[in-house]
């Protein structure tokens, strides 16, 4: 399966439900935390995160694709 383009709250959600905390702010962008692990994710106003946007957070977030498409 191929990924998807994916809403803001989307990419929280499912962030959250792979072990992140947050999103907290400090400074331009927010992010989220799963232990040692820190990554920037986009700020909200944006109407969807593209598959290209979307692949760098998951490899920032070392989640496999497979993994981020398990329903």
């Amino acid at each position: 399966m191929r990924l998807a383009p994916v809403s803001w709250g989307e990419l929280v959600r499912r962030l959250r439900t792979l072990g992140f905390q947050g999103p907290y702010q400090e400074g331009k962008h927010p992010y989220m935390i799963k232990g040692d692990l820190s990554i920037t994710i986009p700020n909200p106003h944006q109407k969807q995160i593209g598959v290209d946007l979307l692949s760098r957070i998951l490899k920032q977030a070392k989640i496999s694709r497979k993994e981020w498409l398990r329903p």
